[in-house]
């Protein structure tokens, strides 16, 4: 691939791998307990979480991305407590990760919930009266059987932040080598003269990874699938 990629070519795909891949990774911990709270929980306020975590498929993804550089901007409220620490989050790949991860994230959180809700209470139940703490019982009955439901919103996540770019543009810019992902350098092509073929090899590339991370998914979640109908 590397010898049919130009260099550029080939940056923004490297970039925009690691930055799909931290991305989906650093939030799926707190998808899971995200989803695990959404589905099971009671608590004032559900309304209120359930609607910021969905509230990204909403805005415009360029809101999305000026909230970030208001806040995380280096003279924004976090931004500049970063900053003191020694972290720069706007205009750097770390801040494509946490842009995309903001992004993706619903459709995470989603895909486990349901995974969750299809779970049913009594198997729950009946560990928690034989003394299983509420923790164990996650661990040992609703974790392995929502694993297709992880592997789903994790593929999801990763689709997602791969392809994200309205928020990502607006937060970090489009820096060749430092933050341009492969939407951002599609877009960037495409502005200049005989960019187009360019513009066509990155997409191709980004159909062949989304359609591999998809069938990847299936494959595993139908694996996973079995390995529980199993046990």
């Amino acid at each position: 691939m590397s010898s049919w990629l130009g260099p550029d070519e080939w940056q923004a795909v490297a970039l925009s791998l690691k930055v799909a891949f931290w991305a989906m990774a650093l939030s799926l911990p707190l998808g899971i307990f995200t989803a695990y709270a959404l589905a099971r929980w009671r608590f004032p306020g559900k309304a209120l979480l359930n609607g910021l975590v969905h509230l990204p498929l909403i805005l415009p993804p360029v809101v999305t991305g000026y909230i970030l550089l208001v806040v995380f901007g280096i003279n924004g409220p976090l931004g500049a407590l970063l900053a003191r620490l020694g972290i720069t989050l706007a205009f750097q790949w770390t801040g494509a990760v946490l842009a995309a991860a903001i992004m993706a994230f619903p459709l995470m959180v989603r895909a486990i919930r349901l995974s969750i809700e299809a779970v049913d209470p009594k198997l729950e139940e009946a560990a928690a009266t034989l003394g299983a703490t509420r923790l164990w019982v996650f661990v040992t009955i609703t974790l392995p059987l929502i694993v297709p439901g992880i592997i789903a919103g994790a593929v999801l996540a990763f689709a997602k932040a791969m392809g994200e770019f309205g928020a990502t543009i607006t937060f970090v810019s489009n820096i060749p080598g430092q933050t341009q992902t492969v939407p951002s350098a599609i877009y960037a092509f495409l502005q200049a003269p005989g960019g187009e073929p360019a513009a066509l090899r990155l997409v191709v590339v980004s159909v062949i990874v989304a359609m591999g991370a998809l069938l990847a998914s299936e494959w595993l979640a139908r694996r996973a699938a079995k390995r529980v109908q199993g046990v």
